[in-house]
């Protein structure tokens, strides 16, 4: 008796100890049981000798109207008793190594498991309580596992303070004790039953210390289940490797990655796939790498590329993380709005000249063809190229668009096509992908093609045939899925004849081709989007505006707007800026626009603004020749020294349209 159970009441441990060893073998004697029939016979209150516990017990048992003669079990149903089984698998797969290690001490007696609802899960020995039974005190009486859920602590009961006369009769005692989770929750009972002989204070400490080794089996299960959903959970792939580089466990993303199952456990890492990563880094000293760009030639001979770190463990072996490029490509694009926003119904306008053009460019959308879109300054080149993404179907993938003339040449490459690190003084650690990996099952837009270096040209061709990019400094490339869309002001042709652009580059982005019109060549578009821009602008600047004034949009349509549709955009903010009435008037337009502007009748043809040079600007050739001829095509072709076919062939490509020229209007 020199070790007595932390748990237990005062009341029961001044109990136990004045029995003492010869009066649990022997039974209390007859005070028990006249108690016992004193308040099954009504008495309320408790007799001295019989611990409160017991006696508040046994008036709740005869309050619920138990009959201490029927020693019948109570089941739940068998539909309830298998759900409750697998909800509780890993408590009893916890709890049996304990209970059968525990019967090891008290080979008289038995041990059972119930939950937290005093349902038998788990037994053993030799007086078996049948799984499935019900030991709640509110069906059997006062019992020991019922009554440790009531009190949810370590408790015991002595055979004569049992409700039940057939446990009474049985001359055994009980002591149970409650299993905890982590967060101090009951999730169940373990309960021994040993004859008097075999039970003392170290019983009871022994009930406690396997109720109390089963919880911290629950609580490190618990803890094991929890770092294994997050394992499974982190959206990247993580393997962990032991000393010799062999592996012990990999997530669910990780077998994504690289198309494989749980077989590959105790496999060396190599088996995953063929890679840049070296067993030094896998198994030797230090501390390993960090966003090392690799890619892994997979068992299906597919490639897989990846930012991979690796981390070394405290008692050895490894954790290698992987980032698939691609996803890190589409968390990228959503964070820099790599979305295409318009489309052919956001694009104004009714004259030919612009149906025509997005005719051709509804065609464009319906391949995937390299596709080359011409005209000048602030047509709206980048807004066709939109269109175009939106309508084909790549719509669900990025829209990148690159300023070939706004990156300094020497970055180009590493702009377009990316950087591995130590490519170059200043590169990005763990290089950097480049706007082709970006726009990987989408649509890239090579703004002011014209203006990109030569040495670009060259890996772009390689793209074009291979679809294969190369970063800067790498040894190998990157197979990508991308859509090119190139655009420029400058005349290609030309800049092949003067050597400044590839000519097998010209002819590999001139798969299909169209020409945006300026607006000289759609002026009764002209009121149209400039009323679109005030009311986009009156909102923006939160003014009340109507209008434009007869005066002013005459103004505006007889101007010859040279910076296009993006400089009928600023003309219109700073109209409405300027604006001290609902209507913008002519004073509120820039003084070019009103000693430019003349009369001028809608959809007028424009005047030439420079003599006709097919080599420095084509379209304003072609315009003046057919100008000067009045629509005249075989003087026209004449003039500009090409062919009638030929000059057909332009006019469709710059979206002119020969009754324009015919129709005698200035």
């Amino acid at each position: 008796m020199d070790q007595q159970p932390v748990a237990l009441s005062a009341e029961d441990r001044d109990y136990l100890t004045a029995l003492g060893p010869a009066s649990l073998n022997d039974g209390p004697g007859t005070a028990l049981e006249e108690a016992w029939r004193a308040c099954w016979e009504g008495q309320t209150e408790r007799p001295v000798g019989i611990r409160r516990v017991i006696w508040e017990s046994w008036l709740r048992s005869v309050t619920a109207g138990l009959d201490p003669q029927d020693g019948e079990y109570r089941f739940v149903a068998p539909a309830d008793l298998t759900a409750t089984l697998a909800a509780n698998r890993l408590l009893i797969a916890a709890a049996a190594q304990v209970m059968h290690g525990l019967l090891a001490y008290n080979p008289r007696g038995h041990i059972n498991l119930t939950d937290a609802e005093g349902t038998t899960l788990y037994f053993c020995g030799l007086d078996l309580t049948p799984i499935g039974s019900r030991l709640l005190e509110s069906v059997q009486g006062t019992n020991c596992t019922g009554l440790a859920i009531v009190e949810d602590r370590l408790v015991y009961v002595l055979a004569e303070e049992n409700f039940g006369l057939g446990l009474r009769q049985r001359r055994m005692h009980c002591a149970a004790a409650p299993i905890r989770d982590a967060r101090g929750r009951t999730l169940g009972m373990l309960t021994l039953t040993a004859e008097p002989g075999w039970f003392h204070f170290h019983t009871l400490g022994t009930v406690q210390a396997a109720a109390e080794a089963v919880s911290r089996q629950m609580t490190l299960q618990a803890l094991l289940e929890e770092q294994q959903t997050v394992l499974e959970v982190l959206n990247e792939g993580l393997v962990v490797l032991d000393e010799r580089g062999c592996i012990k466990a990999l997530n669910h993303y990780a077998r994504q990655l690289f198309r494989v199952g749980h077989d590959l456990l105790g496999s060396p890492f190599k088996r995953l796939g063929q890679s840049e990563l070296t067993d030094a880094v896998l198994l030797g000293g230090g501390e390993g790498v960090r966003d090392l760009d690799c890619t892994f030639e997979l068992h299906d001979r597919s490639h897989l590329a990846c930012l991979v770190s690796v981390c070394p463990l405290a008692q050895g072996g490894r954790i290698v993380s992987l980032r698939e490029n691609r996803r890190i490509r589409e968390i990228t694009r959503r964070i820099i709005g790599t979305q295409a926003s318009y489309t052919f119904e956001t694009i104004l306008g009714r004259s030919r000249a612009i149906e025509d053009a997005m005719h051709l460019a509804r065609i464009a959308s319906r391949s995937d063809s390299t596709t080359l879109i011409l005209g000048e300054s602030g047509t709206g080149k980048e807004l066709f190229a939109q269109a175009i993404h939106n309508a084909s179907d790549r719509c669900g993938g990025p829209f990148v668009a690159v300023n070939c003339g706004a990156i300094p040449r020497d970055l180009v490459q590493s702009e377009l096509f990316g950087h591995v690190e130590g490519a170059f003084t200043g590169s990005a650690r763990g290089g950097s992908a480049g706007k082709f990996e970006l726009a990987d099952g989408g649509t890239i837009f090579l703004d002011e093609i014209g203006d990109m270096s030569f040495d670009a040209q060259v890996s772009l061709l390689r793209v074009l045939q291979e679809g294969e990019v190369t970063r800067v400094g790498a040894k190998k490339s990157l197979r990508v899925n991308v859509r090119i869309i190139a655009a420029t002001h400058r005349n290609l042709s030309q800049a092949v004849v003067e050597g400044a652009f590839r000519e097998d580059l010209y002819y590999r982005l001139n798969v299909l081709n169209l020409t945006v019109p300026p607006l000289r060549m759609r002026r009764e578009d002209v009121p149209l989007l400039a009323r679109y821009f005030l009311a986009r602008c009156a909102r923006s600047l939160r003014k009340t505006m109507q209008d434009l004034s007869p005066a002013a949009l005459e103004l505006l349509g007889a101007y010859h707007w040279p910076g296009n549709v993006r400089e009928l955009e600023n003309v219109i903010e700073r109209a409405t800026n300027l604006a001290m009435t609902e209507l913008i008037q002519p004073g509120d337009l820039a003084l070019e626009i009103r000693q430019r502007g003349r009369p001028s009748a809608w959809g007028g043809a424009p005047e030439p603004r420079t003599a006709p040079d097919l080599g420095t600007h084509e379209m304003n050739a072609i315009i003046a020749a057919l100008k000067d001829t009045r629509g005249n095509i075989r003087l026209a072709a004449q003039r500009l020294n090409v062919s009638r076919g030929g000059l057909y062939n332009k006019m469709n490509r710059f979206g002119l349209k020969i009754e324009t020229f015919r129709s005698g209007l200035d």
